[in-house]
């Protein structure tokens, strides 16, 4: 009620406030009357008793000031007082106005942005309840957490430290509903997933751990809210229909909540079963296999009262357990704790590339800060004459500089309130981005609270950083002096605080434009490197005969079959098969290899660890893989055959120490088959990071090491639709319902080219945004300093002065500022590009296109910022001048 009360008292005041300010009026003409009245009586002209009076009265401005304060004037009514004339005094100037809050904007929209994704990806906690308890346990030397399954059973049941542990993995099928099979993406969970993570459903039940009871015993399935959405149209009757899984009938049981997609928030599923139903799914298990890590997951709260510290330290107790128990399957079985997201799960380069962006965009701010500061104090330089006109008739230095404060937060408002808005119109249409069509991936960046907060908060101190740009300039004015000296008023040849914000922000741009230069090299470096494929003319068929119906032998027949089918297109001169992950692709197998001397197989023992690739005779001609030495495989290299392999140059170097002695030499895998290397082929990128290190690959006969999931390679001079479409035919031919995704091995690449381009593009777009400030800001200097000289530099034209001594003398300033300020962003720029190693390969700063690049750029910014006030001031006429003054 006190609220209320006060509210109404406010409106009271806002209302009478013109009736007050007549009333005030007319009080001070008649104390000035009065005293007229007096001196007229002594012996002065009425005229003469008036000016006396008015004098001796004083300043009426400040007079009301003070008599509207004493009169119950409040913060508010003041407030509204000063945003009325601060609007009435930016209309006047719609040029600055405009510049100023389409700089604000650009800023504010780019902070907003980049802060969004930084939210969503690292700073914003998982959906569930308690997620500040919540923790993936993970390798402490690895950046991935697979798991055995065997290993987190130990982990769930004899750890002291977590309420419940629990796993998920990516999972792939051929879902059909009733209108044939489609692909799905998914996760394989364990029983007590759900109870882990605390969860309700919204509708039906989940399923927990006492519906396992051991391999393919849960025929369970729960949908997420999304697919249960779009293809049963919200039906409530879903629960307890039955539907095939690769032709398994699995029984819908509920439907997940509408906020949670799983616990990898880029990965937006389509359903969930039991992990134990792993081979009905996968078409293999691996759930009593201890040395296969293939569970992407273990996740877990930790028990109140119980530090991360202890919790570590309690898990590596049992790994070592686990390792003295298992000597030859388990090795480094040490652990560390992470935060589930993606920053996470790919490592600290996500986390850096976000952390460094949030800082260049903070420097994009700085300098749009810098540029308004410098507006301003020109602008406050400008209305000098007025400022001191206000003082004079008695405005208090106080309430001058509250307009000030009052234009610069408008202006920041409005800029903000322009750039969140663009900021938010991207995020939104980054949030149903598709970046790889192949996997249900999206950008989770739709904005929250935070966001709204972040850029009201921005936006505010903005405003007030460059609204205190002129706090000085206007408390040091003396209004006398400066209304003696009239506009004759001569621009000084000292350094300002103007000129080191403007080096400042050149500066600023100069490092987002060396970065912008490092990313984009190094992404055309990139496309123009060693891959050890040629991914031009070569489509990709993903394909899974187990999702069909297919098992044992039927599968290799199967593949043969599709193989031999797609060579017959018209067009298509070579045909190959690599087993489930193509390189290049995002996902990839490693595993550990041995020399042939070694007896003990344990991993520890390991000489190295390899990508490994299952690929049938014709894949090397249909990727472009070139054989340095040996043989490329037949099928006669079948399971009856000799146990053969080729491998890369940088495994022959690895193992065997050359390439000249690995042809014919043997090796063992970790089940102790003794492998011949009978080829070599070139070495090449592998896995979904072009920036990898050079990595050992060995490729095995697909008849020796078969594969349930395949993608044929089918190299082609046709057009890809073309192509495709003969392509669906045929498999239609061979079986309707065998599913299939088939993309051109290019845009397959998405994800390995994924994070160089927005690197390059994100630097790209906040090194333009740095050079159109700078630019802004270049130019409002020369054109600032061209006009206060007018006089000056029209003497010297007068005097004979050549033109290049004139253009000295005018931009000579700005153009010093510009030379300091690039050569101390160049070296802060290749100091601050080393980050990008980690994402965009082969980016180096050392590169003298880089280096050009940045020079030229700069001084082209230059250029265009100093054009038009150049031209200005050599188009200075002195007699014109003269004449008037």
């Amino acid at each position: 009620m006190k609220f209320v009360a006060y509210l109404h008292s406010v409106a009271s005041k806002l209302l009478r406030r013109s009736e007050t300010a007549a009333e005030l009026e007319q009080e001070l003409r008649s104390h000035i009357a009065l005293r007229a009245d007096d001196m007229e009586r002594s012996g002065l002209s009425r005229d003469q008793a008036e000016r006396r009076a008015r004098i001796e009265f004083g300043a009426q401005e400040k007079v009301k000031e003070e008599c509207h304060e004493a009169l119950g004037g409040n913060l508010i009514e003041g407030l509204i007082h000063d945003v009325h004339i601060s609007l009435r005094t930016l209309r006047k100037s719609p040029g600055f106005t405009t510049a100023a809050v389409l700089t604000l904007a650009v800023a504010i929209g780019a902070n907003a942005v980049v802060f969004g994704a930084l939210n969503a990806l690292i700073l914003r906690p998982l959906n569930v309840p308690q997620p500040h308890s919540l923790y993936v346990v993970g390798r402490a030397n690895d950046n991935f957490g697979y798991e055995s399954y065997p290993n987190y059973l130990d982990l769930r049941d004899r750890n002291r430290s977590f309420d419940g542990l629990a796993v998920n993995n990516f999972a792939e099928a051929a879902l059909d509903s009733g209108d044939g099979p489609s692909r799905a993406w998914g996760y394989e969970a364990s029983g007590n997933f759900f109870d882990v993570m605390q969860l309700q459903p919204y509708l039906g039940r989940f399923f927990h751990a006492s519906d396992e009871h051991g391999p393919n015993s849960a025929p369970y399935i729960v949908l997420t809210f999304a697919y249960w959405h779009n293809h049963f149209k919200d039906d409530r009757g879903v629960v307890g229909r039955t539907i095939q899984l690769n032709k398994h009938p699995f029984t819908i049981l509920g439907v997940a909540p509408p906020e949670f997609r799983g616990t990898f928030i880029a990965f937006s599923g389509d359903f969930f079963v039991p992990i134990v139903n792993q081979e009905q799914v996968d078409g293999e298990s691996f759930l009593n296999v201890r040395g296969r890590r293939w569970v992407s997951e273990v996740i877990g709260h930790v028990k109140p009262g119980v530090t991360t510290a202890q919790a570590i330290a309690d898990l590596n107790s049992i790994g070592a357990e686990i390792e003295k128990s298992y000597p030859k399957d388990v090795s480094q079985m040490t652990f560390g704790l992470s935060r589930p997201g993606v920053a996470d799960v790919f490592g600290g380069a996500v986390r850096a590339f976000l952390t460094a962006l949030m800082l260049l965009a903070g420097l994009i701010l700085l300098a749009a800060c810098a540029n308004l500061g410098s507006l301003f104090a020109a602008r406050a330089a400008d209305r000098s004459r007025e400022v001191a006109l206000r003082m004079a008739l008695g405005s208090s230095r106080r309430r001058i500089l509250r307009t000030l404060f009052t234009e610069a937060i408008l202006i920041s408002l409005l800029g903000g309130a322009l750039g969140l808005w663009g900021g938010v119109m991207l995020l939104r249409a980054l949030n149903v981005w598709r970046p790889f069509p192949e996997f249900p991936i999206n950008v989770p960046v739709n904005p929250d609270a935070n966001v709204y907060v972040v850029a009201l908060l921005l936006s505010l101190v903005s405003g007030f950083i460059f609204g205190a740009v002129p706090v000085r300039q206007v408390l040091r004015t003396n209004p006398y002096e400066l209304i003696k000296q009239g506009s004759n008023v001569r621009a000084g040849r000292q350094i300002t605080g103007r000129d080191l914000l403007l080096a400042a922000q050149i500066t600023i741009c100069a490092v987002l434009i060396t970065s912008s230069l490092v990313a984009v090299r190094g992404l055309a470096r990139s496309l123009r490197s060693n891959l050890g494929v040629d991914p031009r003319n070569a489509m990709l068929v993903d394909t899974d005969p187990s999702r069909a119906g297919y098992g044992g032998d039927g599968i290799a027949t199967m593949q043969k079959r599709m193989m031999d089918a797609m060579a017959e297109i018209p067009g298509v001169t070579s045909v190959g098969l690599v087993g489930q992950y193509p390189p290049l692709h995002m996902g990839w197998n490693n595993t550990k290899v041995y020399t042939d001397q070694t007896a003990d197989l344990r991993p520890a023992n390991a000489a190295t660890e390899v990508v490994n690739y299952s690929v049938s005779p014709e894949y090397f001609q249909a990727a472009g893989t070139a054989l340095l030495s040996g043989r490329i495989f037949t099928w006669h290299d079948d399971k009856e055959a000799p146990r053969v392999a080729i491998v890369n140059r940088e495994f022959a170097h690895r193992i065997f120490g050359s390439e000249a002695s690995a042809i014919g030499s043997f090796y063992k895998i970790r089940n102790g088959t003794r492998i011949q290397v009978v080829g070599i082929v070139q070495d090449g990128k592998y896995t979904a990071n072009l920036a990898e290190d050079p990595q050992a690959a060995m490729f095995l006969p697909i008849l020796q090491s078969p594969s349930n999931e395949a993608c044929l390679v089918i190299r082609s001079s046709l057009d890809p639709q073309q192509l495709g479409g003969a392509i669906r035919a045929k498999l239609r031919d061979l079986d309707s319902g065998m599913p299939a995704f088939i993309q051109t091995w290019t845009s397959e690449m998405n994800g390995a080219m994924f994070a160089p381009r927005m690197a390059a593009l994100s630097l790209g777009v906040l090194g333009l945004l740095g050079a159109m400030l700078s630019i802004t800001g270049i130019f409002g200097m020369a054109a600032y300093s061209v006009s206060k000289r007018l006089r000056e530099l029209g003497i010297r034209v007068a005097l004979g002065a050549q033109r290049w001594e004139v253009l000295q003398a005018a931009l000579g300033s700005a153009l010093k500022l510009l030379a300091l300020g690039s050569a101390v962003g160049l070296i802060l720029g290749i100091l601050a590009s080393r980050v990008l190693a980690y994402i965009v390969y082969q980016a180096t700063s050392r590169d003298p296109f880089v280096l050009a690049g940045v020079v030229l750029a700069m001084a082209v910014m230059g250029l265009i910022a100093t054009w038009l006030p150049a031209r200005r001031a050599l188009a200075i006429d002195p007699l014109s001048l003269l004449r008037e003054d």
